[in-house]
């Protein structure tokens, strides 16, 4: 019986995720006019012009608006690994395959004791919430390699710091994938990682850490936790602007850089509580590194002055991979990463023009999606103290409420 159910439950799961992923591609091809402007258009303009740039064997070293680790130019030409297809078509193919990767590693790790199959629905049914955005950005690839790291951390630690390394240098983030990780080989093998695609890198394409200057003007984007600041401070004379900046539209003007400096100290604090929390706790289950990932990078996108709305790929992943374990205590969180994930569909985007105008609706829309990113920190980080740290009192976790939002994040 156990296994006919098992059977039937994983046939729903495949159906649903085709159904939803068939209206995904539908959407980004076109067939499906999705509301709200063009979310296509980085691929077919930026990362195209990006990929005639990287055929010619050097990095877009004038464009500020490529703030990537040199590995992601993989990802940006990896479309010419189908010269069949049109390049944004066949990005948009890959971006499913990647997808489709992630589901087949949740489903296998959901299996065996202690495990659980809901983590590959939490990846289902979340994915679709954020609307075509996933298939036209390159960030569910990278999630794919992120989800890969997680599972294999509990018994194979040397391929997650492997695995932990290489996505780092596709887009940074995946580094910190490894603050619950207690087996040194892990750390080792993501050094070593680095250290070698690094070196490939820089020996064999120009400019390849040029990304790392192209950020010291950035303003405060638009759908960031600081930007609620400067929306209502718009209804009441300040003296601003919302304008397309280094890739992303952001606020420039007085007292921007303030709310910017309020963010990375945010992120300072998420990460000293982040290394508190490394140094006190004494009890690691298996589990205890796919939460401990979740916590660490909810914190750092949650404080970032840059959300952007394909970040919530990132975190839909990694709360699937903690529920792929019956005794992960994140299940409240990853409820909530869902419906910040359908609010933040509704900003952009559907919304997006009341976002920029800083309207009610955009502003509610807004504090509704960031409440839950903030609500969602909060309980996650307090579960990871209260599971890891036996006998000691649970600190406040750090709480994004009262500042700005922070961290150089590379958008």
């Amino acid at each position: 019986m156990k296994t006919s159910a098992a059977r039937g439950s994983l046939a729903w799961l495949l159906i649903v995720w085709a159904v939803t992923r068939a209206v995904l591609l539908l959407c980004v091809l076109k067939v499906i006019v999705f509301p709200g402007p063009d979310v296509t258009s980085d691929v077919s303009v930026i990362y195209q012009g990006w990929y005639d740039v990287l055929s010619g064997g050097t990095f877009p070293l004038d464009d500020v608006t490529w703030q990537y680790p040199p590995a992601a130019a993989l990802a940006i030409l990896s479309p010419g690994l189908l010269p069949f297809l049109e390049y944004a078509t066949a990005f948009f193919v890959l971006a499913c395959l990647a997808d489709a990767v992630t589901l087949a590693l949740l489903a296998c790790a959901g299996r065996g004791s202690g495990r659980r199959r809901r983590g590959a629905w939490v990846w289902v049914v979340g994915v679709p919430l954020l609307g075509p955005t996933v298939y036209a950005r390159y960030d569910v690839m990278v999630t794919a390699v992120a989800v890969a790291a997680v599972v294999a951390g509990a018994r194979h630690p040397r391929l997650m710091g492997a695995l932990a390394g290489f996505g780092a240098m596709l887009k940074v983030w995946p580094a910190m994938l490894l603050l619950g990780v207690r087996r040194k080989s892990a750390w080792a093998s993501a050094v070593v990682t680095v250290a070698g695609v690094a070196a490939l890198f820089a020996m064999l394409m120009p400019g390849s850490f040029a990304f790392l200057t192209f950020q010291r003007d950035r303003g405060t984007e638009v759908e960031s936790l600081g930007a609620l600041v400067f929306h209502m401070a718009r209804h009441h004379g300040w003296d601003g602007e919302v304008l397309l900046n280094y890739g992303s539209v952001e606020f420039l003007g007085p007292y921007v850089s303030w709310v910017s400096t309020g963010a990375l100290f945010l992120t300072g604090v998420a990460l000293g509580w982040l290394l508190l929390w490394r140094l006190v706790a004494t009890r690691f289950e298996p589990h205890t590194v796919a939460d401990a990932a979740f916590v660490a990078v909810l914190m750092f996108t949650t404080t970032s002055r840059v959300i952007s709305p394909q970040y919530m790929v990132w975190l839909v992943g990694l709360a699937a991979a903690c529920l792929c374990f019956r005794t992960s205590r994140m299940t409240l969180p990853a409820v909530l990463i869902l419906a910040a994930s359908f609010v933040t569909v509704l900003e952009f985007p559907i919304w997006f023009a009341h976002v920029v105008a800083s309207d009610t609706l955009g502003i509610t829309l807004l504090a509704v999606r960031n409440a839950l990113l903030v609500t969602a920190t909060v309980l996650a980080a307090a579960r990871l103290w209260r599971d890891t740290v036996p006998g000691r009192p649970s600190p406040a976790p750090v709480s994004p409420v009262r500042s700005a939002d922070s961290r150089a994040t590379v958008s």
